[in-house]
């Protein structure tokens, strides 16, 4: 059994082992066959070989009759033959026969055809008998300078296997590649040629090396990817050597697979943001910045001198790449550059009103968050952030300043010691703020931190100069009655009346001397436009906003004004003082209520907001007999917010955890050392796993079978000419097609090409080239789409052949693709005023009716959370549900909004919304 499996390479079926020709036959089918018959003939014989049987009768007939034929496949299958023939007798010695095949060689590689003489350098490679190979040295050495590089690329790799095995032989092998390769113009011989040399001499290659260390930049990705993979076998056998070629390593992956070293982890985050600044290409630019973050996750510390550099990114004009870049430079700052950062996020603060950007209010949004996020975590820069915006507060939009509100309510609980200069300049910018939302969330901050009795006099001072005169009805209705009446034109007016009117009204003396008649319907129409004259005229900005129908901020008002004057009188023995603070409080929350009830205003004043303001009212008629309302307005309202400070501190914390904790070493984690490892394992395979893990930005094999099974698409049918099948993958902001076409027909398909086209926001960037795909071959092709916004896109397309005809094409119509959303939405986490400012911004809802057999709401909650990807930027819902009994369905809605209808629709369609 040993003996019939010696030779025994490899396992070809057979169809029948028991039609197998007899020796004498495939004699006569080589002597007497053509070079077709024969090569049939030579396939047969191979079978046979490869099988178990030698055949060692058929070589002397092989030798006469194949070797001398010109047909470029039976010499291919001829040296396939040499390769599984045996080529030593029962004693061990070299057969005679393989001097006649030596022969033949030598002649093969002097052949005018380069096809055959990189053939027969690719058979060189595979003899170990120092009788055949010393006669092909010569020749073999001379193909190191045909003029054909497919002969010279093959030649080099033949004297390294020479060398490797016969070193004798050949003892200069090594200088004459290294004069080769320094001589050498073609990159995929140079590449060979490196390759070569570094497997038979290290040396050489690291002084090759060293020789073009300053232009490994500027050479070919092939002479670049095998240099890398030298310098990283050297690393591993070498560590002195580690740290030398790190600079002139331009391909950031490898250069971080090869070290930990934090020189090398700069050098290699500095050519991702140098990518990321330079690459035209929005989707490159976040995937790069993505790869930055990644660095820094695994590498904490090394990289917060490059953050002022992650900000050179913001000159990209893409809302999404700055997004990326502020919030990685968020996670990179430290207390030694943030000084800087906070001082470059200024000036694209103050550009942001000076000119006009796309997306203009939320790229601001995104400044004052990241300002707010650099004032929260170091106190050193807190005074002059906020002091900055609220320089702004006047010229920003409503959403925009709402943000600086609530930046600066958070730093005035957090940092005492910038209390009383921070409400001393917000109260400062009062008559300035024409925002309801802003003035609300100032009057807050003034009623909770005026402590002291100085400000709480100028508070209130700001405030009065800000509503105006008081009584607001009286005010507003004596204006009403200075404002002068239109003079009639004395032409409209005949024997003293109106003309086409009954004298019904009024009679009036006109200036010169004529009457006029004055009717109701132009008392009416007068008084009217007296009052959009007066509504129309300039007031201050908290009575206008009152007067505009703003009653919410009129409560607020009334609950500052009564803090204000219970702090007064707890702080300041000052009675007179403070019953007239206490008096004038009171005068305007009634006027409030009066003027509300009136015509001077746009809309009437509700019911809750009369009720908020009249127990204002009465809380200040009745605190100095009831202290517990003292409590309730000066302690419990404080105690609540700062309870919310609290809870968005610890998330933070949390989150800070988290991230930690995810890149940290356990003091229990197996340390390898390679050493000690086993002894049947290949040298540097861990290490070369770990390389592939950080080229490919992931676990090896993370991805199981069953996963990518799923991913894969038919795209024809089984009975058609072409088979197509594709493997669906989505990458970040790409999808690449892994397309398999089989030719099922018995014809070579010429110009055979695949052509795609789409539907939705996906954009075809990578179309497959032309192929000629030859009877029962199969071919793989990729196609990249560029995903635009997060709508369920559609591929389709067809697969195009020349007919037998040069002017007939057939077409073979691919299914259709469907993209799922899901693949490319990935959960992201939004403030409450950014949720509020996005929901009204998004045209599109879709209003989906719920039926869950859910236990409780908050498992309803969780599943439509895994189901959806919910917490993310481009879609918001709104969740409305009830639970009918302990054992009832749960039952309601969810209302989704999207910046687009496809994609509403699409959330709405999930399957498993309404499966428990």
């Amino acid at each position: 059994m040993a003996t019939f499996l010696e030779n025994v390479y490899s396992l070809v079926h057979q169809d029948n082992a028991a039609d197998q020709p007899t020796q004498q036959e495939l004699k006569t089918q080589l002597e007497k066959g053509t070079d077709d018959t024969k090569i049939e003939t030579m396939k047969r014989i191979l079978t046979i070989m490869l099988n178990g049987d030698p055949m060692p009768g058929l070589l002397m007939h092989i030798i006469r009759f194949v070797m001398p034929s010109k047909s470029k496949p039976l010499k291919k299958l001829l040296y396939i033959y040499y390769e599984i023939c045996p080529k030593h007798d029962a004693s061990g010695k070299l057969r005679q026969e393989w001097i006649l095949v030596c022969n033949g060689m030598r002649f093969d590689l002097q052949h005018p055809n380069e096809y055959v003489r990189g053939n027969t350098l690719r058979f060189v490679c595979k003899l170990r008998d120092a009788e055949l190979v010393e006669p092909l040295l010569q020749p073999a050495r001379q193909c190191l300078e045909h003029r054909h590089a497919y002969v010279r690329k093959n030649a080099v790799f033949a004297i390294a296997s020479i060398y490797q095995h016969m070193e004798a032989l050949i003892p200069d092998a090594p200088e004459l590649i290294q004069n080769f390769l320094e001589e050498e113009n073609d990159h995929t011989c140079k590449r060979n040629a490196f390759a070569a040399l570094a497997s038979i001499s290290h040396e050489k290659a690291m002084e090759y090396l060293s020789g073009v260390f300053d232009g490994i930049p500027n050479a070919d990705e092939l002479l670049q990817l095998v240099e890398l993979e030298f310098i990283r076998k050297d690393a591993v056998t070498n560590p002195q050597n580690k740290p030398t070629p790190l600079p002139s390593c331009t391909r950031p992956r490898p250069l971080t697979a090869l070290t930990t070293n934090p020189v090398a982890v700069k050098a290699a985050a500095s050519k991702f943001i140098e990518l990321a600044i330079k690459e035209p290409d929005n989707n490159v630019k976040l995937i790069v910045l993505e790869k930055v973050d990644q660095l820094r996750q695994k590498n904490e510390g090394v990289l917060d001198d490059l953050t002022m550099e992650i900000l050179r990114v913001l000159s990209s004009p893409d809302i999404d790449v700055r997004k990326k870049a502020l919030g990685l430079a968020m996670e990179m700052v430290s207390s030694k550059n943030v000084e800087e950062v906070v001082m470059l996020l200024k000036k694209e603060l103050s550009k942001t009103v000076d000119e006009q950007y796309e997306k203009n209010t939320e790229y601001r949004s995104l400044l004052i968050h990241s300002i707010h996020q650099c004032a929260i975590k170091f106190s050193e820069v807190a005074a002059s952030a906020v002091e900055s915006l609220m320089d702004f507060i006047a010229d920003f939009n409503n959403a925009s300043a709402v943000d600086v509100i609530s930046f600066v309510k958070e730093v005035v609980e957090k940092f005492p010691k910038l209390r009383s200069s921070l409400v001393e300049r917000l109260v400062s910018t009062l008559s300035e703020v024409r925002a309801g939302k802003v003035y609300r969330g100032a009057l807050w901050i003034v009623g909770e931190y005026s402590l002291e009795a100085n400000d709480i006099r100028e508070a209130w001072k700001r405030i009065r100069a800000s509503l105006g005169e008081i009584p607001i009805l009286a005010s507003e209705q004596r204006l009403l009655d200075e404002v002068p009446e239109d003079k009639p034109d004395p032409r409209d007016q005949v024997n003293g009346h109106a003309k086409g009117s009954e004298p019904t009204g009024s009679r009036k003396v006109l200036a010169d001397g004529t009457y006029a008649t004055e009717s109701a319907l132009t008392s009416q129409a007068a008084v009217k436009a007296k009052l959009e004259a007066i509504k129309a005229a300039q007031k201050p900005p908290l009575r206008q906003l009152i007067l505009d129908g703003d009653y919410y901020l009129a409560t607020v008002l009334s609950s500052t004004l009564t803090k204000l004057v219970m702090r007064h009188s707890e702080i300041s023995n000052e009675t007179a003082r403070t019953n007239a603070l206490k008096a004038e409080a009171m005068l305007i929350m009634i006027s409030i209520i009066r003027v509300g009830q009136s015509q001077f205003v746009k809309n009437p004043i509700d019911e809750d907001s009369i009720d908020r303001i009249m127990s204002c009212v009465r809380s200040l008629a009745e605190f100095e007999q009831k202290n517990v309302l003292e409590t309730i307005f000066l302690d419990d309202t404080r105690k609540a917010f700062r309870a919310m400070v609290q809870v968005e501190e610890r998330k933070r914390s949390e989150k800070e955890a988290m991230e930690k904790a995810k890149t940290a070493i356990q003091i229990d984690d197996v340390v390898q050392i390679r050493q000690l490892a086993k002894k049947n394992t290949v040298d540097g395979a861990e290490e070369f796993e770990l390389d592939l893990e950080g080229a490919t930005g992931g676990d090896v094999g993370a991805e199981d079978l069953s996963s990518k099974l799923s991913r894969v698409v038919q795209l024809t049918g089984f009975s058609d000419p072409v088979y197509a099948e594709a493997y669906v993958k989505v990458h970040q902001f790409d999808i690449v097609l892994d397309v398999l076409l089989v030719n099922q027909t018995t014809d070579t398909l010429q110009n055979l090409s695949i052509e795609f086209a789409t539907l939705g926001d996906l954009k075809v960037v990578e179309r497959p080239t032309t192929q000629n795909l030859g009877p029962h071959d199969f071919l793989n092709v990729q196609a990249t789409i560029k995903v635009s916004s997060t709508d369920t896109g559609v591929i389709f397309g067809n697969v195009v052949y020349d007919g037998a005809s040069s002017t007939d094409s057939n077409v073979v119509i691919l299914n259709d693709i469907h993209v799922d959303i899901m693949d490319y939405i990935h959960p992201a986490y939004c403030t409450e005023t950014q949720f509020r400012t996005m929901w009204t911004e998004f045209e599109w809802e879709n209003k989906v009716n719920i039926k869950s057999k859910a236990k409780t709401l908050r498992d309803f909650l969780k599943q439509l959370m895994a189901v959806t990807n919910m917490s993310c930027e481009d879609a918001l819902a709104n969740l409305s549900i009830e639970k009918e009994g302990e054992d009832g369905p749960v039952t309601g809605f969810v209302r989704i909004r999207s910046r687009s209808q496809g994609l509403a629709l699409s959330l709405g369609s999930l399957k498993g919304l309404n499966k428990a």
